[in-house]
């Protein structure tokens, strides 16, 4: 009873609060439009009238240059009508010949003044006689009724305002401090669990939420209490969003969502009111869903280090009162969405307020291909796509890359007049994302074409002569837009986890030094366009040295931390001034070592590179399987696979032997022997070698 009284004060305070601002805006408004109106008035009658000396108006008059003359009874005044003809000349030398008037101050009485102008000759003079209005009346006319009409204009824009924001009463000035909140019932919502693919972890956390929802006396008599909120935590794209509208039409709730920009405004103590209101309506219509996106922008730790802002402040602090305030065995769920849960202030983490984290991590490969399966649900696709090789192109990539790459596709397949998406428009879009569209107007001269083959082929060659590396999938030198004038793509033939080996950084390092190898070893010169493969490898050296504890010099001490684990990844040193040029050493070791590696492989396969090479200037753009054909001397023309890549080679987790259908080189060796005794063995095992080199392109 005592909380209803006080909402109820609470509300007559804000309607009174409200009548007030209203007001104090008609006044300002009224005196802001009457001191315009005047000042103008005056400019307009200073621009037609012209002041003169008394001394002069004499002259005038004597002169015979005045027709006319009329006494203004009420400021005192003499106002002159110049004779036609006549051009008036002032102190300064301007001449005014148009529309003017000349007037000054009356020194005489009347009767004098009228006695002058009949002996000099001015027939038409005239004294007005202007009633006497009341003071009351003046200001009534003035004042009041302009402040009434403009409070009249506020109220109809108020009320109009507020019907389209959903708002009632005297919130304040444009529904200033309403909540913004969109509510979304499920029908309107449309999305439940089945449109959200590759996050089952998460979805299995927010079933218990729902449960609850649907079923709370299950949970109440044995006297269990359910979160009072959810943090969904995690890259930008995986779906954070879209998993809470599925949670809400799961439940079939009502679903509040705002931004937490929403709450931030410029005026002191809007953003607090805002989250009022918004628990306010939502204990309404409870069970509801309440969703709050982007929360770190009014949910940031509030030490000094972090900047004041007082508004944030004393919204975070009202969002704190409220998590505490209201009863959760009413069914009001909140939840919560942010990219930076570092920066999130402890008082809004602690049990009790948000319960639970939950991570909305990048999808694994069976994930990647539930989310394609969805994003692909409505997209009329032909028979031979395979989702799952799209699926391990794409490691790394989030739902909303996926949802981006399904449309490319869908928009590549129409812009070539095709009915139906096949499976090289998929892999076509996601080279268009990753290295934009060709640079069709673009032309390079010999040199520059011979160096940016050498320089991709340099990246292949050492990837496929390496073991621990990703095989290669395709080779252009035709520029583009993303600002690369050629790439080698490399693409993963079976799912990795995050878990990386020292082998295989190391091995990632001497790929990207590959490109500038080949520059030196076969041009002998070195180019800028080695420069994003350098920031690459420094940026993996950087972290086996700092993070992960790969170098003989610093071992397992940690030299950083990270930073922004969701954003870009950044880290922070943690380290002496000392130890970070120390470290800088340590990291230099690891590139030089993996750069002398790029070296003697290039320089080992010198004679293979230069057949790559020529074949490469001639097509611009070859796959990991003509490469492959070229080094074993088959003819590249019969690769028909428009995306085969070369094979891994993981010597003891290489994947089991195929049926092979080619020839390996490594059969001609022994054709001096004897066919029956020395050939039958070395075609086994050139049918092993090939059993190798097939398998990527059997389940490409």
């Amino acid at each position: 009873m005592d909380q209803k009284n006080r909402n109820n004060r609470g509300g007559s305070g804000g309607n009174w609060r409200g009548i007030l601002s209203l007001v104090a805006w008609a006044l300002l408004l009224t005196v802001i439009f009457s001191y315009t109106g005047s000042y103008m008035n005056k400019s307009m009658d200073a621009s037609a009238q012209i002041e003169i000396e008394y001394s002069e108006y004499i002259q005038l008059v004597e002169d015979g240059h005045v027709s006319g003359v009329e006494l203004d009874d009420s400021t005192g005044l003499l106002l002159l009508t110049p004779e036609e003809g006549y051009t008036y000349t002032d102190a300064d030398g301007n001449a005014h010949d148009k529309n003017y008037q000349l007037y000054t101050k009356q020194l005489e009485s009347n009767d004098t003044t009228i006695a002058f102008l009949r002996d000099n000759g001015v027939k038409e003079y005239k004294s007005d006689y202007v009633p006497q209005i009341s003071p009351i009346l003046t200001f009534l006319i003035s004042t009041i009724v302009p402040f009434l009409l403009i409070m009249l204009l506020l109220s109809l824009f108020m009320r109009v305002m507020m019907k389209k924001s959903g708002g009632g009463g005297f919130g304040g000035i444009g529904n200033v401090g309403k909540s913004n909140a969109k509510v979304y019932m499920e029908k309107q919502t449309g999305v439940t669990f089945r449109d959200v693919a590759g996050q089952d972890e998460a979805k299995e956390s927010l079933t218990e939420i729902i449960d609850f929802l649907h079923n709370p006396q299950k949970y109440t008599e044995i006297g269990a209490k359910l979160p009072k909120g959810a943090l969904l935590v995690g890259p930008p794209g995986t779906g954070k969003t879209l998993l809470a509208k599925a949670v809400a039409g799961e439940a079939n709730v009502p679903f509040f969502s705002i931004s937490g920009s929403d709450f931030v405004e410029m005026f002191v103590g809007v953003g607090a009111s805002r989250v009022r209101d918004l628990f306010k309506e939502a204990s309404k219509v409870a069970p509801c869903i309440v969703f709050i996106d982007e929360i770190d922008t009014i949910g940031k730790s509030r030490d000094n280090r972090m900047g004041g802002n007082d508004e944030r402040e004393q919204t975070l602090n009202q969002l704190l009162a409220e998590m505490d305030g209201f009863d959760p065995t009413k069914g009001v769920i909140l939840l919560a969405a942010t990219n930076r849960p570092e920066v999130l202030d402890q008082a809004l983490l602690r049990p009790g307020r948000f319960d639970r984290r939950i991570t909305i991590d990048r999808p694994n490969l069976a994930g990647r291909l539930a989310t394609l399966e969805v994003h692909t649900r409505n997209i009329r696709l032909s028979e031979d796509v395979n989702l799952k090789k799209v699926a391990l192109a794409t490691a790394g990539c989030v739902g909303a890359d996926l949802a981006n790459l399904v449309n490319e596709a869908a928009l590549r397949a129409v812009r070539l007049g095709r009915k139906a998406v096949n499976q090289e428009d998929l892999l076509a879009a996601f080279e268009l994302v990753i290295a934009g569209t060709e640079k069709k107007g673009s032309v390079l001269t010999e040199f520059e074409k011979k160096l940016v083959a050498y320089h991709e082929v340099g990246h292949a060659m050492v990837a496929y002569k390496q073991k621990n590396t990703e095989p290669v999938q395709k080779i252009t030198i035709v520029p583009h837009t993303q600002g690369s004038l050629g790439y080698t793509l490399l693409m993963p033939e079976e799912d990795k986890t995050e878990l990386r080996t020292k082998d295989e950084l190391m091995a990632k390092i001497t790929v990207s030094m590959g490109g500038r190898a080949a520059e030196e070893v076969v041009l002998n010169t070195m180019t800028n366009g080695a420069s994003q493969d350098i920031q690459d490898a420094t940026s993996v050296a950087r972290n086996m040295v700092a993070m992960f504890g790969m170098s003989e010099e610093f071992g397992m001490m940690a030299l950083a931390s990270r930073r922004n684990q969701y954003l870009d990844g950044g880290y922070g040193m943690d380290c002496a001034q000392d130890t970070a040029a120390a470290m800088d050493k340590a990291v230099k070791q690891i590139l030089d070592e993996c750069y002398k590696q790029a070296v003697e492989i290039l320089k080992a396969n010198r004679a293979e590179m230069d057949q790559v090479v020529s074949y490469l200037l001639e097509k611009e753009t070859i796959t990991g399987g003509e490469m492959v054909a070229i080094l074993e001397g088959r003819d590249p023309e019969q690769v028909e696979d428009a995306y085969a890549s070369t094979h891994p080679r993981g010597g003891e987790i290489e994947p089991a032997a195929r049926k092979v259908h080619m020839i390996s080189k490594k059969i001609e060796a022994p054709e001096e022997a004897s066919p029956e005794s020395e050939g039958s063995e070395p075609a086994d095992e050139g049918s092993g070698a090939s059993e190798q080199a097939q398998a990527p392109d059997q389940q490409q």
